[in-house]
Order: structure tokens, then C-alpha cells, then sequence
């Protein structure tokens, strides 16, 4: 049976990637998501977004190095530690461009 690709695997509680690479974001962790990305900036100098942290947490999650049954938290230094090195490498990779253009 092939697998649906509008099928979306949960990365950690409250975000989920399909297989095509779209990422939902349940309203549930908008602020932790806003609460990282300005905690983010100070350690990485770079205008941290909603949506580098999204990109960093799947960068992270695809490397291994998030649990997906542990909820995210801003108060999380060693959260805050994986997730700034994969913000450097969106930067990095991509110029900071991870979200759609308008």
C-alpha cells in the first residue's frame, strides 16, 4: 500500500511534517514557538523568526536530537542550545528564507 503523503508524522507534541515536507503547527505552541525565536536571537545574533524556529525544530528533529513525545519549552536550555545551531545553518543554507514568499 503506498504511503499517503498528506500523511503527517508529529516531530514533537503540537507539530507535525508530512512526508512532502509540510509542517502544521497547532495554535497550542504559537507562543512557545514566538517566546524561542526571541530567545534565540541573542545566542545566534540573527533575527530569529516563528519560522526559523519551526525550520530548526525540523532540522533538529531529523537529526535525532528531539524526543517526539517531549513538548517544547522556552525554558529549555538545552532546547535552546540544539535549536540555535540549526538556526545558524537556515541562515546559513538559505539566507534566512524559509517561509513562502507573499
Amino acid at each position: 500500500m503506498p504511503v499517503n503523503s498528506n500523511s503527517a508524522n508529529q516531530i514533537v507534541p503540537g507539530i507535525s511534517v508530512t512526508s512532502s515536507g509540510q509542517a502544521t503547527v497547532d495554535p497550542s505552541v504559537s507562543d512557545v514557538l514566538f517566546d524561542l525565536a526571541l530567545k534565540l536571537e541573542e545566542p545566534t545574533n540573527l533575527p530569529v523568526d516563528v519560522e526559523h524556529v519551526l525550520a530548526a525544530i525540523v532540522l533538529a528533529a531529523r537529526h535525532g536530537e528531539l524526543d517526539s513525545d517531549t513538548p517544547l519549552s522556552a525554558d529549555d536550555p538545552m532546547l535552546a542550545k540544539i535549536l540555535s545551531g540549526h538556526v545558524k545553518t537556515v541562515f546559513e543554507m538559505f539566507d534566512g528564507n524559509v517561509g513562502r514568499d507573499d
